[in-house]
């Protein structure tokens, strides 16, 4: 009946209890005779207020704390991106300063970014940046698709490419297309205005900012620019998107006219549907004069090998290595190729009613086709630089 008649005690005179038995069985007890029941009983009250109010406070005090660290994780989260673990660490080791603990984060973070800068980063995107008769697109590498759909590092990416944008290349005064490296880049400075990641900095130390926060080996591998005569245009295309500006295969080609024309909007949309056949059709070469001997060589003697193992004759063999021959060269020659929306269409009949269309003569000056990741893992093998299509 004892425990039965406790149990509806509140917690703090349970406590209570439990202390002053503890003191009575130490002999600490001033209960010394009947005389005594009374004052004792006022007193006991009064013990078990004063008890009872310095357990509330010591609850409501812990549970205040637990709140305000709770707090400081999720602000300093939310600044950072950095692994939860990482962020909760850094606070306990300055003692929940959670400026101290932000740069605490940024320090740790750059060292393991430098331990992690040789990891393989296939992955990534590709950003688009255009300006009139101009565009530039970059490729920016991390390990893993999860951190590629991360928005940080989408608008680094972005940034970039408007930053690529901006390069001249001295050697190349006329239009046309012209590659660089990280080199190029990585000292110019970037104006950041994203809630976490801001301030000028420059483009070496934004990558290495951005892969402290992701966990991730992060690179700037390469980019390009495309400049168009005038008059022309510079058209792209962006595969898989998951916003404007950003995509993992990109088609890129400047239209070029013989005189000045007013209908720039016909070339522009001609130039995205083109653009979007160079992503689909993976043309290597702009003509036939552009395949070079080599390639043609070898594709010839692949297909006499494989045209002598029929056992026909040689002069039936000759015709057969040069009906292939045609049939590559609609595979892989960009002019030669039938459009891949209208197969009834070639390209080279798409420029023709384009030029009628706009009254004068319109043809592709340059083009060229990037994916994410293309040639890593030969480049890690062999050191040499990735096939990228493009006209010459």
């Amino acid at each position: 009946m004892a425990f039965f008649k406790n149990a509806k005690l509140p917690l703090g005179i349970l406590l209570y209890n439990t202390r002053l038995s503890s003191c009575s069985r130490h002999g600490y007890s001033t209960w010394v005779g009947k005389g005594a029941s009374l004052p004792q009983y006022t007193d006991t009250k009064a013990s078990q207020t004063a008890y009872l109010y310095w357990v509330s406070r010591r609850f409501n005090s812990q549970a205040a704390s637990s709140a305000e660290q709770i707090s400081l994780i999720k602000q300093l989260r939310e600044r950072t991106s950095a692994p939860i673990k990482d962020v909760k660490a850094s606070l306990v080791d300055c003692n929940w300063d959670i400026e101290a603990a932000q740069k605490e984060l940024r320090k740790r973070g750059k060292v393991l970014a430098m331990k992690k800068s040789s990891r393989t980063a296939t992955e990534g995107l590709l950003a688009l940046a255009q300006s009139e008769g101009r565009a530039a697109v970059i490729e920016l590498n991390c390990e893993t698709d999860f951190v590629a759909r991360n928005e940080i590092f989408e608008y680094l990416a972005l940034a970039l490419a408007k930053k690529a944008l901006l390069v001249e290349n001295s050697s190349q005064p006329v239009p046309g297309v012209f590659s660089f490296g990280p080199e190029c880049l990585e000292d110019l400075k970037l104006n950041l205005d994203h809630p976490k990641i801001s301030g000028e900095t420059t483009i070496q130390n934004a990558v290495t900012e951005v892969a402290a926060m992701m966990g991730e080996n992060i690179k700037f591998r390469r980019g390009f620019v495309m400049s168009a005569s005038s008059p022309g245009v510079v058209s792209a295309y962006l595969h898989r998107c998951p916003q404007p500006g950003l995509g993992r295969i990109a088609g890129i080609l400047s239209l070029e006219v013989e005189n000045e024309i007013s209908q720039l909007d016909a070339l522009q949309k001609v130039g995205s549907e083109l653009a979007m056949h160079i992503v689909a059709a993976k043309p290597l070469f702009l003509t036939k004069e552009f395949v070079t001997s080599d390639v043609l060589n070898n594709e010839r003697e692949i297909l006499k090998s494989q045209a002598e193992s029929t056992g026909k004759s040689q002069i039936a063999i000759e015709k057969m290595v040069e009906g292939r021959l045609r049939k590559y060269f609609e595979e892989v020659v960009f002019m030669e190729q039938k459009y891949f929306l209208n197969e009834s269409l070639s390209i080279k009949k798409i420029l023709d009613n384009l030029s009628k269309e706009v009254g004068s003569t319109v043809k592709i000056g340059n083009f060229f086709r990037m994916e994410v990741g293309e040639g890593i893992q030969r480049l890690e093998s062999s050191n040499t630089d990735e096939p990228v299509a493009q006209a010459v």
